[in-house]
């Protein structure tokens, strides 16, 4: 199998790709039937979608644009639309006292009196959450919102646009409505969740998600096995794709260490896709065939290198 890529800037339109190119590409806001709201689930030949937003922060990158738009947030969110892209993908956790938030890092950092302090993001309640960074109120002063680097650096959470935490309410209410939702259900790696906590977190998530979805396009994934089961279990309404590295890290969940296992989980749960980090595609190309046989979507995120 050959693989080949488009360069972004090689397309004007992602519906419009160059003769020259090896492959069509898919893309046009859902106007050419890709349904994947309340009705069922169409699988579109290509879709784009933006990583939290404009895309994630990477605070030590010298790269401006890594820096450019704060992550995760409706600034983000509307910013990424702005570009001919389908989705906005985003990482769902739900607060002490039940509301779904959008924040990626399983812990969030603050410095007082010089002390640098950390606390687990699903132990604080909404309002002590919002009290992190910029604020939403003219003339609102948050408490400083700091970031630990993979090499465990922690520096300030600088952006050239910086924008307020927000909710997953405030985001189907304020961000652009032909943008779909790619709704990371974010959990820790490091912890075994037992299913009622799992399933008292997705029922959050799903009630704000019905109440304020509309005709929005949704699309629910997740790392987490379990929470990805047990979300085709709780509703069909809404395609559920399960996330995986493709085995370019090695947990002690083995659902998670290669392709092989994530079309399985997909196929034993009812999910509807994979969603796999684009070098495990690369490293093992033939599983491309398996999952389309499987009649499983796929989409990648990640780097080449």
């Amino acid at each position: 199998m050959a693989l080949k890529a488009v360069h972004v800037s090689d397309v004007p339109k992602f519906d419009h790709v160059p003769e020259n190119s090896s492959f069509s590409l898919y893309s046009s806001r859902f106007s050419k039937g890709a349904d994947v709201g309340r009705a069922s689930f169409k699988r579109p030949k290509f879709l784009v979608i933006g990583h939290r937003g404009n895309g994630m922060n990477l605070l030590q990158s010298t790269d401006r644009r890594m820096k450019a738009v704060k992550e995760n947030t409706i600034l983000s969110f509307n910013t990424a639309g702005s570009f001919p892209v389908d989705f906005v993908e985003f990482d769902v956790q739900v607060t002490k006292d039940g509301c779904p938030i959008i924040f990626h890092d399983n812990f969030i950092l603050s410095e007082e009196n010089g002390t640098v302090y950390e606390k687990r993001v699903t132990e604080l309640n909404l309002w002590e959450f919002l009290t992190y960074g910029v604020q939403g109120e003219s003339g609102m002063v948050g408490k400083t919102l700091l970031r630990k680097t993979k090499d465990g650096k922690i520096v300030g959470w600088n952006v050239e646009d910086d924008d307020s935490s927000c909710t997953l309410q405030e985001a189907f209410h304020k961000v652009n409505p032909s943008l779909g939702f790619n709704i990371e259900l974010k959990f820790d790696d490091h912890i075994v969740y037992q299913e009622e906590y799992l399933v008292s977190v997705l029922q959050a998530i799903l009630q704000v998600t019905y109440e304020n979805a509309k005709e929005r396009p949704v699309i629910f994934s997740t790392f987490q096995p379990d929470a990805a089961l047990l979300m085709k279990k709780l509703q069909n309404t809404y395609p559920v794709f399960f996330l995986t590295n493709g085995g370019n890290e090695i947990y002690y969940d083995v659902r998670r260490n290669s392709l092989e296992e994530a079309i399985k989980l997909c196929l034993e749960g009812g999910l509807q896709g994979i969603v796999s980090e684009v070098r495990g595609i690369f490293t093992n190309p033939g599983t491309v065939t398996k999952i389309k046989e499987s009649k499983l979507s796929l989409l990648t995120y990640g780097k080449l290198k």
